[in-house]
């Protein structure tokens, strides 16, 4: 949520006159917070210029795990130096769980000041510095969804907290042992939140203090599936509070004895966990620049009557480029695992007005306000990036923009279904594998939009995770062959 004044660094001293301490952040390429804590002294001494951060959070995955290829940012060769981390001011809150300890989320740099290409926040930056010098900028939304599951008390849990620790429990147990906090399938329940009230609530509340403000929060289809839609808001915004609602959630549920999971696709037969992101385009007065002021009566397909021109090269670009950048949509194993047809799922590059199924549901008159004109891409996966969900969609869908792109494929209608003989789409990559070698060709659009750096760099991360994936031997390996090869 935007500040009504911006921070300034002679402000800092009164507004944090009562406190000793300060956490800040940056956030990974997987999408992971990296902080700590330091004291209000440093914190004061380095709010303009910035401190060092060691740039191994650029040179190991998310267990903490040196790539076995490095990478240009950070390896031996270079020391594993340090970065210039510098905070962002606008981004303060207080951490309500952690007794209002002082937050911010900083960003990397070079030393001769340049972001880091890597970067989650520095790429949505500079992508969205690209509108405003044509003088628009962009709004977003979110909605995540979510398993989560219950542990069970566990002897050797090593926390400081009396909830039991599903890493504990995970190492006495297999995973499809853990019992999810509720039961069944109840999408919109109004009764199932109260089986853990306290709860449910105490994340809405902590997401409201922590200036994380929810729009919706509901049950979804699955069993222990919550959904939150976050508030929309501008773009750089709303991609903060993407990353640290995953941050609230994970905090408020360990008190509860609750594990969160985001994995694209954590059972088996069940429906996954999607990401879906929101996108319009407005002016330096706030206006909905998708709209259509007079209806097309002549458009090429009914669906796109009320959207304008920009809006119609906007949806072109994504389309475009949508199949270049599925590593960033998508960028795990795990998340092809929920891109599968008949689970509500994407699967092709595909659009449609009001099409919940297709990869772009666009949202516009007569079903919507004319202000609430917008895209809905609905690929990503909770598992996503969300700096890097929202810069490539803006990336793409303003390519389109610049080159005046057509959109290269017809609507599906109601009824149609994505995969069908009227979906005329491209089949989107269906492994990490896939996607990763589009995204890193030499002609991708990936490398058009972003760059060669952040593409090799963020494209030899995911070769990292398919190596650690062609090496992993499985249970259902191990089920299947233990007593039959």
């Amino acid at each position: 949520m935007a500040l009504t004044q911006p921070i300034t660094i002679e402000a800092l001293p009164d507004l944090l006159k009562n406190d000793t301490k300060v956490k800040l952040s940056g956030v990974d390429v997987d999408g992971m917070l990296r902080g700590k804590i330091v004291s209000k002294k440093k914190f004061l001494s380095i709010a303009k210029e910035g401190f060092g951060f060691c740039s191994v959070i650029f040179g190991w995955d998310m267990h903490d795990r040196t790539y076995d290829e490095e990478l240009k940012i950070s390896n031996k060769q270079n020391g594993y130096r340090d970065l210039i981390a510098v905070p962002d001011l606008n981004s303060f809150r207080r951490i309500p769980w952690e007794d209002n300890v002082p937050f911010f989320l900083v960003s990397f740099f070079d030393d001769d000041s340049k972001p880091i290409c890597a970067d989650p926040r520095g790429l949505l930056q500079s992508t969205v510095e690209k509108l405003r010098k044509e003088g628009y900028d962009a709004m977003a939304g979110a909605e995540i969804e979510f398993f989560q599951f219950k542990v069970p008390s566990s002897p050797s849990s090593t926390t400081d907290s009396s909830a039991p620790s599903v890493t504990a429990y995970l190492n006495d147990n297999p995973p499809h042992s853990l019992p999810p906090l509720t039961e069944g399938m109840f999408g919109y329940s109004v009764t199932r939140p109260t089986l853990n009230k306290s709860y449910y609530y105490d994340v809405y509340n902590s997401c409201a203090k922590f200036k994380c403000d929810l729009e919706g929060w509901h049950t979804e289809s699955g069993p222990g599936v919550y959904e939150a839609a976050l508030e929309f808001g501008q773009i750089s915004e709303m991609a903060d509070r993407a990353s640290l609602f995953k941050y609230v959630v994970k905090s408020v549920a360990s008190s509860y004895g609750i594990t969160p999971c985001f994995m694209a696709k954590p059972r088996h037969g069940l429906p996954g966990n999607s990401g879906h992101t929101h996108v319009s385009v407005v002016d330096k007065n706030g206006k909905n620049l998708f709209f259509r002021e007079q209806k097309d009566e002549n458009a090429e397909y009914p669906d796109i009557a009320n959207l304008s021109d920009l809006g119609r090269h906007f949806l072109a670009g994504i389309l475009d480029g949508l199949p270049d950048v599925m590593p960033m949509l998508a960028p795990t194993i795990n998340s092809y695992k929920r891109l599968v047809e008949n689970f509500w799922a994407p699967v092709t590059v595909s659009w449609g007005l009001e099409h919940r199924a297709a990869s772009v549901r666009l949202i516009a008159p007569p079903t919507s306000k004319p202000g609430a004109t917008r895209f809905e891409v609905r690929v990503p996966g909770a598992d996503a990036n969300p700096y890097f969900v929202m810069s490539a969609i803006l990336a793409l869908g303003w390519r389109g923009v610049e080159k005046k792109l057509k959109i290269s494929i017809p609507p599906l209608g109601k009824g149609q279904d994505v995969g069908g003989t009227a979906d005329q789409g491209a089949r989107l990559a269906r492994n990490l594998r896939e996607a990763t070698d589009r995204f890193m060709r030499k002609d991708s659009i990936a490398r058009e939009v972003f760059g060669n750096d952040f593409v090799d760099h963020f494209g030899g991360t995911r070769e990292n995770e398919i190596r650690l994936w062609d090496e992993a031997v499985t249970d259902w390996e191990l089920k299947r062959y233990i007593e039959t090869v």
